[in-house]
């Protein structure tokens, strides 16, 4: 790991710090053209029935949609805090790698506030995860080693950072998300660099299976935060009348949307390291469409 480069990246969080309680314009309303997610990243746009909506339930579905996401990724930010708050008991004071966890550990819980404060600005209403994420998110936290929670909260972050950059340019997203997107964008392009850094270290040394197993950690990552998105519930709030049959053709739509929108970066990151072969390709194709 660079030492210089994450000292360098200690000094911006201390001298540059983004808080979003002055960084995030709250006191702005919706205004009557403003959206709240990019048609793109919704569930049903490139369906036949996207097009019998009305503006106001394709505003409702971006909202609704976009509460689902942020409050995913405040979830599963949650759970790497309590890893990485275990994982510095292990770790000597005086190392670098000590000094930036906890600055991330502060920007991190930052963003979570900030999650919650756009949900309730936004009048959402999440969906809680099911047992079956809440069984594997805290057993994946509590018992793998860290160099496989760090593949994953890196390839979590590549997901977050595409949500984000794809809000900032869209011109009519509302400006508090934009805002919301836009800092959570910078500071998590630190985490990923530290994170980057750190894992060359793990995967230099990692032999054919260990990088079979990051592979698939990053694979299994990737689609326990995809099925995260798309609700049924959501369908029933903006007043579709067959849920559970949209439902169904909307999961199938978003996983293929999803594949040629976000999985361009993490495919990028695993590649760097060879983590695709004969024994993961086929898994990542199955499982999340993508072209490896």
């Amino acid at each position: 790991m660079d030492t210089s480069e994450v000292e360098r990246l200690i000094k911006i969080s201390r001298e540059h710090p983004l808080l979003p309680e002055t960084y995030i314009p709250w006191q702005l309303e919706p205004m009557p053209d403003d959206i709240f997610l990019p048609e793109l990243l919704t569930s049903l746009q490139g369906l036949e029935i996207y097009d019998t909506l009305t503006p106001t339930q394709k505003l409702e579905l971006g909202r609704h949609e976009l509460v689902q996401v942020i409050a995913s990724y405040a979830w599963g930010e949650g759970l790497f805090c309590v890893f990485m708050t275990r994982h510095l008991l292990t770790l000597s004071a005086d190392k670098v790698e000590h000094q930036f966890l906890l600055r991330e550990l502060i920007e991190e819980f930052r963003h979570q506030e900030m999650f919650a404060q756009a949900i309730a600005k936004l009048g959402g209403k999440p969906i809680p995860q099911n047992g079956v994420h809440k069984f594997l998110g805290e057993f994946s936290n509590k018992y793998l080693p860290a160099d496989y929670l760090f593949m994953g909260s890196v390839a979590v972050e590549l997901v977050t950072d595409v949500y984000g950059n794809h809000a900032r340019k869209s011109p009519t997203v509302y400006p508090v998300v934009k805002k919301m997107f836009d800092l959570h964008n910078i500071e998590e392009a630190r985490h990923i660099l530290f994170t980057k850094s750190l894992l060359k270290t793990y995967a230099a040394k990692a032999g054919y299976i260990k990088r079979t197993m990051y592979s698939y950690i990053i694979l299994f990552n990737i689609l326990f935060v995809r099925t995260m998105y798309v609700k049924r519930e959501i369908y029933e709030r903006i007043g579709i009348t067959n849920p559970d049959a949209v439902y169904k053709i909307a999961a199938n739509n978003f996983k293929q949307k999803f594949a040629d929108t976000c999985l361009k970066d993490i495919i990028d990151f695993v590649d760097e390291w060879k983590g695709f072969n004969t024994a993961t390709r086929w898994a990542w194709r199955l499982l999340l469409n993508a072209k490896v």
